[in-house]
């Protein structure tokens, strides 16, 4: 053997020898799990089924512990479509009158409904959530096309974005309705409204406006 290749030997020895440590201290070294984001710290969004195709672009689950944006979106065209539904559902009730600004008071509204309905439901309440959003959004609407000097109705189909948008408008509309000048608190009245929602019943307030908003664009086709 030729004296170059035994020092080129000695070498790549050498360093595999001062290699092996190094691997075997990050093979030892454990390894740190990051926890997963849970809504409200409670509630997982991974398992959760949208069955409406048109709607599934538009609910976001993206998980996080605290449904609070900060308004991050709010200047940007359709941002909203990247907001959690949660913290969409806390916004318009936040959008009422009696409830205008008053975000805490809000989110911990939300947050008891859904504790009210895990225990009633013994499901996860953002499923209930969706499964109310998918039965109160409605898939035509009414406008009105000028032919001279007459105004006549035409239905027309509903973008479903636009759908989702009024299905939460009527959600959180009826909730503080319901809950005004009642026993009831709102989380209480909330946590009712959904579940009636989520079973398609047509005492819920969202899905009797959703089936009266159907009714009329079908007279008018």
């Amino acid at each position: 053997m030729k004296v170059t290749d035994m020092a080129d030997e000695v070498v790549a020895v050498q360093a595999e020898a001062q290699a092996a440590p190094a691997d075997a201290a990050v093979a030892a070294k454990p390894k740190i799990e990051t926890p997963k984001a849970l809504v409200f710290g409670k509630y997982d969004t991974s398992e959760i089924v949208i069955e409406d195709a048109g709607l599934a672009k538009y609910i976001d689950l993206n998980s996080t512990s605290v449904p609070h944006s900060g308004g991050k979106h709010a200047g940007r065209w359709f941002g909203k479509s990247n907001l959690s539904i949660v913290e969409r559902l806390i916004n318009n009730i936040m959008r009422t009158e009696k409830y205008t600004g008053k975000k805490l008071k809000a989110y911990r509204t939300v947050s008891k409904a859904f504790d009210i309905i895990a225990s009633k439901t013994k499901q996860n309440p953002i499923q209930v959530l969706v499964e109310c959003l998918q039965n109160a959004a409605p898939r035509e609407e009414v406008t009105r096309l000028q032919f001279g000097g007459i105004s006549v109705p035409k239905a027309v189909d509903i973008s479903p974005q636009r759908r989702l948008d009024i299905a939460l408008r009527n959600l959180s509309t009826g909730v503080v309705a319901a809950s005004s000048k009642n026993k009831k608190a709102i989380e209480d009245c909330l946590a009712d409204e959904i579940m009636l929602a989520a079973r398609g019943d047509m005492t819920s307030f969202s899905v009797a406006k959703k089936e009266e908003s159907e009714r009329v664009a079908q007279s008018a086709r």
